[in-house]
């Protein structure tokens, strides 16, 4: 894996054996869930289960979706599972503000002084509205990303492009937060290659990064969609090229201009070409 993970695949805490198949299916992240996909009466079983594996190593870093902080589960997922060995991140649901990742943060401080990386997901209008304030919370919040189900909930928003301006506004908060782009949502349906499909080349015109899957059969339509083309490739190869014949600013012979930027772009481009 590069530094630019694709696909971060989900799994029920509560189903051990689907949790071992994810750490197998070629996912660059595995992200064990603990809040929406688990029922109730077997949160505690999930989180218990979760600690268990993560006392160990894992082959794939493996991130852990808690429940939210104001929940029955919230500080038991957290005091359970932030001190593991195995975990690589901790993923924050339906956060609103700066103070809801702050809160995380100082709960999950172990004994070396540090608190686990922390993904905030924005799942409500306040949660957008504060995008730039969340990404710039504490040291540890390492991304930021949008949980459409239940922000299209919160904005009755009916078609998906109605959510393309919240989209944006997280794309650039993350940005100018200096944390890496954010991954799409999970596209619903399991069986909708076409559409996911599609939905990937939206996301990453919008300026995404990857896409977070529901199923291993998802995976292979998600990175075949964010791996930059053979034209891609050839380009950059092209404009690092003319960089590193000429300094500063000039324009290639098929017009593209070439700056600091888009040398910055071309580099981008060949790292994720090293994941072919």
């Amino acid at each position: 894996m590069t530094g630019f993970p694709l696909t971060w695949l989900y799994a029920p805490g509560d189903r051990p054996a689907v949790v071992a198949k994810a750490l197998r299916s070629g996912a660059d992240v595995v992200v064990i869930d603990l809040e929406d996909a688990v029922a109730p009466d077997r949160k505690a079983y999930a989180r218990g289960a979760t600690a268990e594996l993560l006392r160990d190593p894992q082959p794939v870093p493996v991130h852990v979706r808690v429940n939210a902080l104001t929940s029955p589960w919230g500080p038991a997922d957290l005091a359970a599972v932030a001190p593991a060995p195995g975990l690589s991140g901790l993923r924050l649901p339906k956060v609103s503000s700066p103070a809801d990742v702050v809160r995380v943060a100082r709960r999950t401080v172990s004994a070396r002084g540090g608190s686990p990386p922390l993904y905030a997901l924005l799942e409500t209008a306040l949660g957008i509205e504060h995008a730039h304030a969340v990404a710039t919370a504490h040291p540890a919040l390492r991304g930021i990303a949008i949980g459409e189900a239940d922000l299209r909930a919160d904005l009755g928003v009916r078609e998906d492009s109605g959510l393309d301006w919240c989209r944006a506004r997280v794309v650039v908060a993350a940005r100018a937060a200096g944390l890496a782009p954010p991954t799409q949502s999970v596209h619903p349906d399991i069986r909708d290659q076409e559409g996911l499909e599609a939905s990937c080349v939206r996301g990453r015109a919008l300026g995404f990064l990857g896409r977070a899957a529901i199923h291993p059969r998802q995976l292979p339509v998600i990175e075949r969609a964010y791996l930059p083309t053979a034209r891609e490739i050839e380009q950059a190869e092209t404009v690092l090229k003319a960089a590193a014949a000429t300094r500063g600013a000039q324009a290639l012979p098929d017009g593209t201009f070439v700056d600091a930027a888009v040398v910055a772009a071309a580099h981008r481009t060949l790292s994720l070409a090293h994941k072919r």
